[in-house]
């Protein structure tokens, strides 16, 4: 999102001295670490046949989410501190509203495919799951689409900086749709992963009872190691976009702009921390990668069982 309008907003980008902020470059830094990080995976998952499977397509979404997140974070600087214009800026937003939400959207319909991969193990390779995921990407994509659109079809507060939120041009309650939004998805992420981790443990106690392991056993261990790995994931969505979701619904323009970059920015570092979490750490994109970057797959990635630490 643009970056910050809280101290005078009355003036126009072209009433306003070329005074290269700080935490503008610091933005700028971060969205070009993820267009290129992103870039990479995307380009690996485009390039590679084998990587059609809904997870993939998925893992696809959210890397392409961020590429554009990050292509827009550039963009609004360039735009910002060259062209100077409000037309430029309420693009440049919009792109970045689109995009930083259609990432969470990706984020939730990755943990509702997780959720359907264990719950409904024996269909989930089904013709039915893949309709389903081109229906959560066409929703996703087209709901992120309408949000962006929002300020460039007049939905901002160029017109009457009063109504602006610590984020220019967004309108107070723009934000707060959005910032609501997001506290309802991570609720029902939270619930999902909740139910995944269930799922995981109780069959983890089958296999144990079956083949009579200790808890000490490598399958109990690996296990335990799954449950930790989906409460880092959520743990680090929610470090991420947590204190600038409540923060810009407490506050309003008047407040510090400081404030507002100090919630920003960790809200940009889960677009950096996405594709390891979910694209770095899969073992076929392991694969593709070293295809892509050396023409060889080691045999320590070439012959690693997929264990319960993957879900």
């Amino acid at each position: 999102m643009p970056f910050i309008s809280s101290q005078k907003d009355s003036l126009r980008p072209s009433q306003l001295p070329l005074l290269v902020n700080p935490w503008d470059i610091v933005l700028c830094s971060s969205g070009t670490l993820i267009a290129c990080e992103n870039a990479l995976v995307v380009l690996v998952i485009w390039q590679n046949p084998a990587l059609r499977a809904p997870m993939f397509l998925l893992i696809g979404s959210l890397a392409l989410a961020d590429l554009l997140a990050g292509l827009g974070l550039v963009l609004h600087f360039t735009c910002a501190y060259l062209l100077r214009s409000d037309s430029a800026q309420l693009l440049t937003v919009g792109l970045i509203v689109a995009s930083f939400s259609a990432s969470v959207f990706s984020l939730l319909a990755i943990t509702i495919d997780r959720y359907l991969s264990l719950y409904y193990a024996l269909t989930y390779n089904s013709e039915r799951t893949a309709a389903f995921t081109y229906t959560m990407l066409v929703l996703l994509w087209g709901l992120s689409l309408c949000l962006g659109l929002l300020p460039v079809t007049g939905v901002n507060c160029l017109a009457e900086a009063a109504t602006c939120s610590v984020v220019r041009p967004l309108t107070k309650n723009n934000i707060a749709v959005l910032s609501v939004s997001f506290l309802l998805l991570f609720g029902l992420m939270l619930q999902l992963y909740v139910q995944i981790c269930k799922i995981v443990m109780r069959h983890a106690h089958q296999i144990a009872l079956q083949h009579h392991f200790l808890a000490a056993t490598p399958h109990y261990v690996t296990t335990r190691k799954g449950v930790s790995t989906l409460a880092i994931i959520l743990g680090t969505f929610a470090a991420c976009w947590m204190p600038f979701t409540v923060y810009s619904l407490i506050a309003d323009y008047t407040y510090p702009p400081l404030y507002t970059y100090a919630t920003l920015v960790p809200a940009t570092y889960n677009s950096v921390i996405n594709p390891v979490i979910y694209a770095f750490r899969n073992q076929e994109i392991q694969k593709a990668l070293w295809l892509v970057c050396c023409g060889c797959v080691p045999t320590s990635v070439a012959h690693r069982a997929r264990t319960p630490s993957d879900v």
